[in-house]
């Protein structure tokens, strides 16, 4: 049996090399881990920029009380097994924007009427993307991962305040 073994690890059969792959299933995964492996993106860091990033012009769109609606049922801790403070955060907070200055005036203002070229050009100017993907892949990837943490209700709410395009990423998110 251990010749055998040595053998095969010495020259492994050409089957192992081939076959049915099975896609990783993401449900389990910590919601930070889902944006980086969606969104094609290189650490959890930049998930977590990008996600506040997303977060912030989709609250723009919102009326306070819609977005407070949808603060209420982020309850996931974005990465649990994060030693690094920074990663380790409650979903909610990233939702109502870890800048106090920012989360402020977006209490006091009212929604923000932009279209869907503004809605990607400013994910693409303040997300700090990389060039290994793009606006639509990343906010793609943070709906995906935000949608599985929300009612039907605040879904479909936060649908009805996007714009074309991005309203259809949500929805096939």
């Amino acid at each position: 049996g251990t010749e055998l073994l040595k053998q095969m690890q010495e020259n492994p059969p050409e089957s192992l090399k081939t076959g049915p792959t099975t896609p990783i299933a993401t449900k389990d995964m910590a919601f930070l881990e889902k944006v980086k492996l969606k969104g094609n993106l290189g650490d959890l860091y930049d998930a977590r920029d990008v996600t506040e990033v997303v977060y912030r012009t989709m609250r723009d769109l919102m009326s306070t009380d819609s977005a407070d609606r949808v603060a209420s049922e982020l309850h996931e801790d974005t990465l649990p097994e994060a030693s690094e403070k920074a990663l380790h955060e409650d979903l909610a907070k990233l939702w109502q924007d870890t800048n106090p200055l920012v989360r402020f005036l977006s209490n006091i203002r009212p929604p923000l009427k932009f279209d869907d070229d503004t809605f990607f050009y400013r994910i693409k100017q303040e997300g700090s993307i990389p060039e290994s993907t793009g606006p639509k892949t990343v906010v793609k990837a943070v709906f995906s991962a935000t949608k599985e943490e929300l009612s039907a209700e605040r879904v479909k709410e936060i649908a009805g305040v996007l714009p074309g395009e991005v309203r259809e990423l949500w929805e096939s998110a």
